[in-house]
């Protein structure tokens, strides 16, 4: 924790509070169900911050008492090397996602942008997959990988890929 930017402490503090809070208030069966990730800046052994977008999921629980989790942390200083940290709780398997929570403890589901087969896309695009990769992958044609593409980049106000993947992990799409 030492090695969080100063600036981001209460960010983060605030931020394990509230996801605290959110498995408190599920049902068991639902712990293993929503992936938590938040961005903060840490810093490096040579003094410098890079922002990390820290992603984690319950594997195993006793009840309400955790025993493990998995974390990946990866650095994504160039997507986002500026701005306010921000936390989303992801619903895996069909429940609803949270993202961008604010200041309020109480959790409104977004309404999703995306289709379900959008959000494959998005993934598989985020991933670094061609159209023609996606197309076999999904099998379909690569005309209706396309075709969603378009329908990705205008739901989500972009007009490139790259803003497409810096997008969907600053808002917590993915």
């Amino acid at each position: 924790m030492n090695r969080i930017h100063p600036q981001d402490m209460p960010f983060f503090l605030k931020f394990e509070q509230h996801v605290t809070n959110f498995y408190n208030d599920l049902t068991v069966d639902r712990i293993g169900q929503y992936k938590v990730q938040y961005d903060l800046r840490i810093r490096k052994k040579d003094g410098n911050y890079s922002r990390m977008l820290i992603q984690y999921i319950i594997v195993n629980h006793q009840g309400h008492d955790l025993k493990h989790s998995f974390h990946l942390h990866t650095d994504i200083t160039h997507i986002k090397s500026e701005g306010k940290p921000h936390l989303s709780v992801i619903g895996l398997n069909g429940l609803p996602s949270y993202y961008n929570i604010q200041e309020s403890i109480t959790c409104i589901a977004s309404k999703s942008l995306f289709t379900t087969r959008e959000r494959e896309i998005l993934k598989g695009i985020v991933e670094g997959k061609s159209s023609r990769q996606l197309a076999c992958e999904l099998f379909v044609s690569i005309h209706t990988i396309n075709s969603h593409r378009k329908n990705i980049l205008a739901k989500g106000n972009v007009k490139t890929p790259l803003e497409l993947v810096r997008k969907a992990i600053t808002e917590g799409w993915i």
